[in-house]
Parts: structure tokens; C-alpha cells; sequence
């Protein structure tokens, strides 16, 4: 079986890259643990201030046939730039000095309370990188659902479902020019991981006692490139769904030929695009019911293979993420 690689910029390659931050290194491959969405985003910094500002273009230029001693008519082509705004996620934790002094290995339990930090940020981000709208929450950033939110749009399939007990299957093209994670000049990527020292604090009754705290806070926006590298199944009825009565070959079929990276020809093993990745992002019930599918029709295109030294199941190549981010709740989108 081949070993697919990373070829493309991810987080725990742009920490090694900088000097003054190996030293939370362990804190990203954590994450990747906690977040799929870690192991193959593209990470970037803003390129104005706490914001992304991306020029896409919506027209080409036009173009005709030439005659002897007949001039060119000028044309251009027409962009639009779009300004995606960052937010952070932050937590607090504190661990009493007597809890310490009796501990054979402080740094251990200093370590066990953060790890539940660092997963509930992991958790966070990773949801509101499908869920966030900043028409709602703008606090946060703008995430994919709010993007990819109408049938109208080319690159989102309808499942059939009604009501609000739905669920949404992703295709997600990570990379320099199609989909970025980004955070702001003059901050970090990822989670930081920052030791406050020892605090004074008082408990109920208002008497002291001293800790040591830990402060953690990640800087994060999500901006989209070239849209068509990404397709979004919506309207998954999950009753039916479980029920065995929705064609996920049939949904998952169509979701790939809509990928602009397809049309060129371009998605490989390992769903890599030009400098980019192709990611499927599914929950656990959809993969039960994909597993299902599979085992009954003895498909062929869901097979596991080893990308970058793991084995992932994947679909015609593409890399397939489980992650209960994606919630069975979602209102259908219309």
C-alpha cells in the first residue's frame, strides 16, 4: 500500500518553521488528535491585520475572432474581493500549589488540566468551522455553512430532507488558493499555551489560597479562495438515513462531480489538488450508514489506504474525516 504525503503547508509544519514557538509543538500534534479538521487545514497568516482579504475573480475577459486589418476590441476581467474577519476562543485554568507540592510530576498535572481545554477549544473551532455566521455570532468568524447555504449554489446537493433533523457531508479542497485557516498578524497559529505563574485566589467563604494558572486562546478565521473546491451534501434526513432509505452513493456521487478540482483532472490519490487537499467530512452516523452501504452493494469506491503514514478509509481517493462536529439538527437548506 503507497504513503500518500503532505505536500502542502500545515500547522505542525509552521511551527517547526518558527524558532520561538517549537517549545508548544506537543500542544498541535495534540490537536490533531482532538481535531481531523487539524490534520489537513492550510494555515496562513491575515493579510490585513485580524482580517483575510481575498480577491476572486467572477469574469473573464471576452475574446474574438481576428480578421486582417481589423482591430481588437479591449475587454477585461471582473473580481470581487471578500474581507473574512477572525475571532478567538480562550479558557482559563488553575491547579492549587498544594496539589502540586504533593505530586511526584507537576508538569503531568498541570498537563491533565489543560488537555481538557485544549479539547473543548479543538471542539469549538472545529464546529464553528461549519456552523459560525457572522450575521449571528460576529464575535466569531465566518464558516462554511453559512456560505455554502442555498440550493441555488452549483456545489450544493440536496438530500432530500425537510424539517430540522438533518445532517450535511462535506467536501472540503484545503489549500493556498481554495480553503484557509488564518490568524492575525503578530499572533500564532493554533492553540497558545500560556503559564500565568502563581495567582491569589479566594473560595467560597472569601479566603485565599494561591495557584498556578494557565492561560489558553486561539486566534482563528476561516477564508475561501475559489468556492467550486468545495461541495456540501445538506438535507440528510437522519431517520431516514438510518432507516437505509437514502442513496449515499447517489449523494456522495453527484458531491464529487461538482468539485472544480475533478473537472481539472486534478484530485489524486490522497485527494490532492494543486496545491491544495481534498477532504470528505462526515459524522459517525452517515460513516454507519456509508459502511452499510458499502458492505451490502460491495462497493468499491470507500476502501482504506495510508495517507501520510495512517490509515484513513477514503472515497475514489479523497481521505474521509469522522467528526461529530457536524450535528444531526441542521434546519433544511432551501
Amino acid at each position: 500500500m503507497a504513503t500518500i504525503g503532505n505536500s502542502y503547508l500545515g500547522l505542525v509544519d509552521l511551527y517547526k518553521r518558527v524558532d520561538q514557538n517549537k517549545s508548544i509543538t506537543p500542544v498541535i500534534e495534540a490537536l490533531h488528535e482532538l481535531n481531523p479538521l487539524m490534520q489537513d487545514a492550510y494555515v496562513m497568516e491575515a493579510n490585513k491585520g485580524t482580517s483575510m482579504l481575498t480577491t476572486t475573480r467572477t469574469g473573464l475577459p471576452a475574446v474574438t475572432w481576428g480578421k486582417l486589418y481589423q482591430g481588437i476590441p479591449q475587454s477585461k476581467s471582473t473580481t470581487q474581493q471578500v474581507e473574512d474577519t477572525s475571532g478567538f476562543v480562550e479558557g482559563l485554568s488553575f491547579v492549587d500549589n498544594r496539589l502540586l507540592e504533593i505530586s511526584k510530576n507537576p508538569g503531568a498535572v498541570r498537563m491533565s488540566e489543560a488537555q481538557p481545554f485544549l479539547e473543548s477549544i479543538a471542539q469549538e473551532v472545529q464546529t464553528n468551522f461549519f456552523y459560525a455566521d457572522t450575521a449571528t455570532t460576529p464575535e466569531r468568524f465566518k464558516g462554511l455553512g453559512a456560505r455554502y447555504n442555498s440550493l441555488s449554489n452549483p456545489n450544493v446537493i440536496d438530500g432530500g430532507g425537510s424539517g430540522s433533523d438533518n445532517m450535511s457531508v462535506w467536501f472540503v479542497t484545503h489549500g493556498a488558493n481554495q480553503t484557509r485557516l488564518f490568524y492575525p498578524e503578530g499572533t500564532t497559529a493554533g492553540i497558545s499555551r500560556k503559564d500565568k505563574g502563581e495567582q491569589r485566589v479566594t473560595d467560597d467563604l472569601g479566603n485565599a489560597y494561591y495557584g498556578k494558572e494557565e492561560e489558553f486562546r486561539q486566534h482563528v478565521g476561516v477564508s475561501v479562495g475559489d468556492w467550486r473546491f468545495n461541495s456540501r451534501i445538506a438535507n440528510i434526513d437522519v431517520s431516514e438515513l438510518i432507516a437505509g432509505n437514502v442513496d449515499v452513493y447517489a449523494l456522495l456521487r453527484k458531491a464529487y462531480w461538482a468539485l472544480q478540482g475533478r473537472r481539472n483532472g486534478r484530485i489524486q490519490n490522497g485527494g490532492m489538488v494543486s496545491m491544495g487537499k481534498t477532504v470528505m467530512y462526515a459524522n459517525s452516523t452517515f460513516m454507519e450508514a456509508l459502511d452499510a452501504a458499502t458492505t451490502n452493494a460491495q462497493k468499491v469506491e470507500l476502501r482504506p489506504q495510508e495517507v501520510a503514514g495512517q490509515e484513513v478509509l477514503t472515497y475514489r481517493g479523497i481521505p474521509i474525516r469522522e467528526t461529530d462536529a457536524l450535528i444531526e439538527a441542521e434546519a433544511a437548506v432551501a
